[in-house]
């Protein structure tokens, strides 16, 4: 059986979510700005929650319409076949939602709203004014945008940022879904030296590892469907041993992380414990170093530099950023021909570093507009 689907992502980054979602099964794709629509199988569910390193999670389209009223919304979500999913005892609690430039936009009362309405469907299927809600969890969540209303079935449950190995972070974290959107942009594959000098808890370092070894991101980790009698058990067993067969074993992928601060250090190495299996997990080191004191190995080939230096809006003030920001223009230039890659949202980063990018792109880290900043002299 096909369904449509939606997946979410970070703006700027649906097209490497397209690339993804087709390497996936999805066909029909429909990209908006933050969004990504297809169809596919149940198969396809599966390889796409497993296998997308960019999306924040893929849900069944139930309906789409124009919402102009509460009776609008109410009207079209009473019809939704909810039923065709969630047994009598079921829980389809209406998760949550967002409304962006449209007339309805009280997202509580649009969840209470959808909430009656598939409550309606239910109730008239089955025939009872009472539903216990006891049962196997079927997240429902919804978003309107220029007053047309998308509500979908989350297959996901958590969002797919939530690979099971970050459980301790360090402050202002990237987020995961985010970083392997960075590593896809710096086309990192599997004879990179993957370089990132403000590592953190290793996020860039892992979601890099996982891009050049091509390993399934959400691997290890659960997800709502899996508890749904709705698709066979085999299908996730099946995308999981599929998409382990196509992991890359052989390869020149290295990652070295530097931080100042020694605890970060060792929470990159516990997270790379976590994330990876023994015989990667060796491919990432880290080690204490300030940002002053960095070289690159003469060792080191195809090296990309891929960072996330503090930012002035959350744990600098300006002049310290501007001090750190000057610092690595001084030690990551001149660069010998390796590749650097910065997410910044400082609108002066280039001028405290000294060097004007060949590139950049506009991106959001949670609600910061940065800037993807791309010095790599491509021919």
């Amino acid at each position: 059986m096909d369904f449509k689907f939606t997946a979410p992502c970070h703006f700027g980054l649906e097209k490497t979510l397209s690339y993804e979602i087709k390497k996936a099964g999805g066909n029909e794709l429909e990209v908006t700005d933050g969004r990504v629509h297809f169809k596919g199988s149940e198969n396809t569910m599966a390889l796409a929650n497993i296998s997308c390193s960019v999306a924040e999670r893929i849900g069944i389209v139930l309906a789409e319409f124009l919402a102009l009223s509460f009776d609008d919304v109410y009207d079209a979500v009473k019809n939704i076949r909810i039923f065709d999913f969630a047994k009598i005892d079921d829980r389809f609690p209406v998760v949550k939602g967002q409304s962006i430039n449209s007339k309805l936009s009280s997202i509580p009362a649009l969840q209470r709203t959808v909430k009656k309405a598939l409550a309606e469907s239910m109730s008239r299927h089955y025939k009872t004014v009472r539903l216990s809600e006891t049962g196997d969890l079927f997240p429902v969540r919804f978003f309107l945008i220029k007053d047309k209303m998308t509500v979908f079935l989350d297959t996901s449950g958590e969002g797919l940022h939530k690979r099971g190995y970050r459980t301790n972070s360090g402050e202002a974290p990237i987020k995961e879904t985010l970083a392997a959107g960075l590593c896809d942009l710096a086309r990192v594959n599997c004879d990179t030296t993957m370089v990132d000098p403000f590592c953190g808890s290793g996020t860039l370092l892992i979601e890099s590892a996982f891009k050049a070894l091509n390993i399934p991101p959400c691997l290890n980790r659960q997800f709502a469907a899996e508890k749904w009698d709705f698709f066979p058990k085999r299908t996730w067993s099946d995308a999981r041993e599929r998409l382990k067969e196509k992991i890359i074993r052989d390869s020149e992928f290295k990652a070295f992380g530097f931080d100042k601060n020694e605890s970060m250090v060792s929470l990159t190495l516990e997270n790379t414990k976590k994330a990876l299996f023994p015989e990667f997990s060796k491919l990432l080191k880290a080690e204490k170093r300030e940002i002053s004191d960095f070289k690159y190995d003469i060792s080191w080939k195809n090296v990309k530099v891929i960072t996330n230096p503090p930012y002035a809006e959350r744990l600098l003030n300006q002049n310290q950023a501007a001090k750190v920001y000057g610092e690595m223009g001084n030690t990551l230039f001149p660069r010998d021909g390796h590749e650097i890659y910065v997410i910044n949202s400082n609108p002066e980063f280039e001028d405290y570093l000294g060097y004007k990018a060949e590139r950049n792109r506009k991106l959001y880290n949670g609600m910061l507009m940065c800037r993807f900043l791309m010095y790599y002299n491509r021919h």
